[in-house]
């Protein structure tokens, strides 16, 4: 599949002289579920920051569908790269939940019909629509941060970027969410996620993205998070599962698994051989 993000040598220094980005590169394949981990500081909301212009190179290239970002063209990427902030009231702030979600289609001169049909698809797609005329102030945490994909799914971008999307939901909230972003992922939509949560991403992601100091560490698929180096660089922590099997050398799981699914696979095998050893 072809790249619909790629990056090249960025830098980015805040005025207090801290250097969050330092030569980063990287590229992610459009229809791509990806998820971005890192320690605190490493540079992830920074760089989230950039996909979609809100901070503009100061040294470095970053494409958006073979397409530089510059200062002129920064509403054209805000259509392709939507961007939902770690914190929902940062980002819902309307008197009702259908204008916040219209906000942004309406800002971009659409017919009336256009707007409400682009704000009716994306409550549905979050299952949001009988809170269409509820005050943001009234939903829960992890409503509004539905309601805050839902402002972003209206704008029709070809790339969803969250910073840290479960943070502070409970199981359920959690278990919802992922499920709307899986959903949007198989109806095309490229899903970025920057998360501390390692087991999440090595049951949601296909794509595995570390980065420490400004720079990627490494990039491939969720077998990163299996590799002792690479944990122990990004002061990550291996998944649950992972580190169950890492305890058990016995049972030699090549690869280790990292999600349930892979775990009960191992296991069966492993009574499977332990049958036939007795019969």
């Amino acid at each position: 599949m072809a790249n619909v993000i790629e990056i090249e040598n960025l830098h980015y220094t805040y005025r207090d002289g801290t250097k969050a980005l330092d030569g980063l590169n990287l590229s992610i394949e459009e229809g791509a579920r990806v998820a971005l981990l890192g320690p605190n500081g490493a540079g992830k909301s920074t760089l989230l920051l950039h996909l979609n212009g809100i901070y503009p190179a100061q040294k470095g290239k970053v494409r958006v569908l073979g397409k530089a970002l510059t200062s002129k063209n920064e509403q054209w990427v805000r259509g392709i790269v939507g961007l939902v902030f770690q914190d929902p009231d940062d980002q819902v702030f309307s008197s009702t939940v259908w204008e916040d979600v219209a906000f942004g289609p309406t800002n971009m001169r659409l017919s009336k019909d256009d707007v409400e049909s682009r704000v009716d698809a994306a409550l549905a797609a979050v299952r949001m629509e009988k809170y269409r005329d509820r005050a943001p102030y009234h939903l829960s945490y992890g409503q509004k941060k539905r309601v805050a994909i839902a402002g972003v799914l209206a704008m029709n971008p070809r790339v969803i970027i969250l910073d840290e999307p479960v943070a502070y939901l409970d199981p359920h909230g959690k278990d919802i969410l992922m499920n709307i972003l899986s959903r949007l992922n198989k109806s095309g939509a490229t899903v970025v996620i920057a998360t501390h949560d390692v087991d999440l991403a090595a049951e949601w992601a296909e794509q595995v993205l570390v980065i420490k100091d400004g720079r990627i560490l490494a990039q491939g698929n969720t077998s990163l998070l299996a590799d002792e180096h690479v944990v122990r660089e990004a002061e990550l922590r291996f998944p649950v599962v992972a580190q169950i099997f890492r305890k058990l050398p016995e049972l030699k799981p090549d690869p280790v698994p990292l999600t349930v699914l892979d775990a009960v696979a191992q296991i069966k095998k492993a009574l499977r051989t332990k049958d036939a050893a007795g019969r």
